[in-house]
This record gives structure tokens, sequence and C-alpha cells, in this order.
């Protein structure tokens, strides 16, 4: 458990530069391709850290997506041209904030 700590933090604090990077909203997002850059990094960096919790607990929190996570992550690795900056704005309005409702007390 104590390694999966250490990436369930790495996680949160993915999350939260996430959400402090796209505070200026949608239409800034989409503008501003050092942004896209630095929210998908971190979106990868996130999905890097969900593959490297245990499987055991992995299966003891069937509430959260682990395999869309990864696939969020083969996506951005292997095909990151063919990223929508309209679909990571989707994950980072709806599926980040419900990461963290799931992930916050997990770290208590």
């Amino acid at each position: 458990m104590k390694d999966d700590r250490l990436y369930l933090i790495h996680i949160s604090e993915c999350i939260e530069r996430i959400q402090k990077y796209i505070k200026k909203g949608k239409e800034d997002f989409i503008l501003d391709q050092m942004t896209q850059d630095a929210v998908v990094r971190n979106l990868q960096t996130l999905a890097e850290s969900t593959k490297r919790l245990s499987e055991n607990f992995k299966s003891s929190h069937p509430e959260i997506d682990w395999s869309g996570i990864a696939g969020f992550r083969n996506v951005a690795v292997h095909d990151y041209l063919g990223i929508d900056p309209l679909r990571i704005w989707g994950i980072v309005e709806k599926d980040v904030p419900d990461l963290k409702k799931k992930i916050t007390p997990l770290l208590s």
C-alpha cells in the first residue's frame, strides 16, 4: 500500500495542476497550445501513475474506471497528433473532477 499511496499522491498532484491550467476556461484552453500541451502531459503522467498502482488496490476500488484512464494514456502516447482539444476539454471538465472526488478520500 505504501507505493500505492505515493502513486495516489502523484495522481492528485497531476489533477491539481490540470485544474490550475484550465482556470481561464474553455475558450482560452482551445486557443492556447501551450496549455493544451501541459494538460495532456499531466493526463499522461496521471494515467501512467494509475498503471503503476497494484492490481490488488485497483480491484479494491472498482468505482474508478482504471481501464478508461489507461485507454486515454494509450491514445495520448501513441496518437498524439490525433488528440482533439475539445475531447481533452471534455475529459478535464467532467472526468478529472470525478476522479478527484474518488481519489481524495483514498489519501486520508
